[in-house]
């Protein structure tokens, strides 16, 4: 019997930075949170109101660290603002297996990223954290 919820490893994940994957072994966890503005009205005659409007997604992702890779992503993206005054985006692709093993694809865009490291410790796994910011999550399938 298939399971009937969803469970951490039904998640896999893909970045793209300037159309250019980026292969990243081993990716540990991810979240993302939907990020919104509160607007409210206080009518005259009547109870306050208040509507959420969407203002973008935050989230992080974990790898346990296999290869430069991360590390060289964000030494371009830092070469490409010190040189030219750039600064690229990126694209996050989050695969969902569903209990009714069906796939569900979920595109988060306009990406810019923050890299956390953790310590480097004698006899450690190395895990480094990506904090992300996405103007839009776009359901693809």
């Amino acid at each position: 019997m298939a399971n009937p919820y969803s469970i951490g490893r039904d998640c896999r994940i893909t970045v793209l930075w300037n159309g250019v994957r980026v292969d990243l072994r081993d990716v540990t966890s991810f979240m993302a949170s939907q990020e919104t503005q509160a607007l409210r009205a206080h009518p005259l005659n009547g109870v306050p109101m208040e509507f959420n409007v969407p203002d973008g997604w935050r989230g992080s992702f974990q790898i346990a660290r296999a290869s430069s890779a991360l590390d060289n992503l964000v030494a371009a993206i830092e070469a490409a603002y010190w040189n030219a005054g750039t600064v690229g985006s990126g694209t996050i692709y989050q695969y969902v297996s569903e209990p009714d093993g069906s796939t569900s694809t979920w595109e988060y865009t306009n990406v810019s990223i923050k890299l956390k490291n953790d310590p480097w410790q004698s006899d450690h796994m190395m895990h480094q954290t990506v904090q992300f910011f996405a103007s839009t999550r776009v359901k693809v399938s």
